[in-house]
């Protein structure tokens, strides 16, 4: 398996993994509508186009036999008092794993190397949310050093949930 930044080939492949996820992950968090609602609106075809161009974007794909298997999903932002640019905060939006190749190691490769290249692009502090309910997400996080930080109330379609924030910083 490789990680490797995608390409505009891969949009319908990252759209699918995030479908198969949502609907995996979040049957008894999120309704059927909002699952719908969330995936296009979160992963329509521009946005993930604009995400793989963007400069101050970072997608990455986890590539098995030339399938795309898992995606990573991230931007940064500068620190503006920073005279060379360095320092900032990175978002790590997204980390999916097709739900019939987890186990393998693929979403804490993906985690890994987008917190690595995020710190070698200079931010000191990577953060990432996840839902409140998403158990499994929530210690995936924290497996990975990452130690919550706050939470929100966030709408998905017409509903509330509580999403976590986590944080961590280079060694």
């Amino acid at each position: 398996m490789a990680v490797r930044e995608a390409t505009t080939d891969d949009v319908d492949a990252i759209r699918e993994v995030a479908r198969r996820s949502w609907e995996q992950d979040y049957p008894d968090v999120l309704s059927r509508e909002s699952i719908r609602e969330g995936v296009g609106e979160w992963y329509s075809p521009e946005l993930v186009r604009d995400s793989i161009v963007w400069s101050q974007a970072l997608l990455l794909v986890a590539d098995r036999d030339d399938e795309v298997v898992g995606f990573a999903h991230a931007i940064w932002e500068p620190d503006d008092e920073s005279a060379h640019g360095e320092g900032g905060e990175g978002h790590l939006l997204r980390v999916y794993v097709d739900p019939a190749h987890r186990g393998e190691g693929i979403g804490g490769q993906l985690l890994e190397t987008t917190v690595d290249r995020l710190f070698d692009r200079g931010v000191d502090r990577v953060k990432s949310m996840v839902l409140e309910e998403n158990d499994l997400g929530n210690k995936f996080y924290q497996s990975f050093g990452f130690e919550r930080e706050s939470t929100e109330e966030i709408s998905i379609g017409d509903e509330r949930y509580t999403e976590c924030t986590y944080v961590v910083r280079p060694d």
